[in-house]
C-alpha cells in the first residue's frame, strides 16, 4: 500500500503542537489549505477515538473519516469510513515528538491508501503518490504557518485550558 509522508519541525512544544492540529472551523482555515469544510458527525462535539468527521477537500472530494486513535499530546489516526469511489482504503497518522531544541516539536504525517479498481492500481497509486505528495507537503507547510500564527496558537490554548 503506498505511503505519502511530510515532517516538519515547529517552534512550540508538542502539547501545544498536537492542539494546532486539532483546531475546528473557523480557525482550522486558517492553517489548513486542504480543507474546505470539516466538522463532526453523529452528534460529536469534539475529536476522539470512534468520532467521525465529515470534510471536503479543497479539490470538492468528500470524506466521511474516523479517529481510530487518539493519544493527546502524541499522536492521532485516522481512516476513511465513506469517500471518493476511486479509495478502497485511505488513512492518515499524525505524531507529534519533542525536537532537537526545548519548546520545539517534530511533526510528522502521514496518508497511505490504496486504489480501486485493481486493474488500474499500478497506475492510479502512482499519480495518487505524486498527487497527495504534493498536498501533504502544502498541507503541513500550512500547519507550520499555523503554529506560528497568533490567532490559530489562541484558539489551541484555549481548547487545552478546556480540557
Amino acid at each position: 500500500m503506498p505511503v505519502v509522508e511530510a515532517v516538519t519541525t515547529v517552534p512550540i512544544p508538542p502539547e501545544l503542537a498536537f492542539a494546532v492540529s486539532q483546531t475546528v472551523a473557523p480557525v482550522r482555515y486558517r492553517w489548513d489549505p486542504f480543507v474546505r469544510e470539516q466538522h463532526f458527525v453523529d452528534g460529536a462535539t469534539g475529536p476522539g477515538r470512534g468520532v467521525r468527521t465529515y470534510t471536503r477537500s479543497r479539490h470538492g472530494l468528500v470524506m466521511v473519516s474516523e479517529y481510530v486513535s487518539w493519544s493527546p499530546p502524541t499522536n492521532v489516526g485516522m481512516k476513511m469510513v465513506r469517500g471518493p469511489w476511486f479509495f478502497e482504503r485511505f488513512g492518515g497518522g499524525w505524531r507529534f515528538a519533542p525536537g532537537p531544541e526545548p519548546g520545539t516539536t517534530i511533526a510528522t504525517w502521514r496518508y497511505n491508501f490504496r486504489c480501486r479498481p485493481a486493474f488500474l492500481r499500478p497506475v492510479a497509486e502512482r499519480i495518487g503518490v505524486w498527487l497527495l505528495g504534493r498536498d501533504i507537503r502544502r498541507r503541513i507547510a500550512g500547519y507550520a504557518a499555523g503554529c506560528a500564527d497568533p490567532e490559530v496558537l489562541a484558539a489551541a490554548r484555549q481548547s487545552l485550558a478546556g480540557d
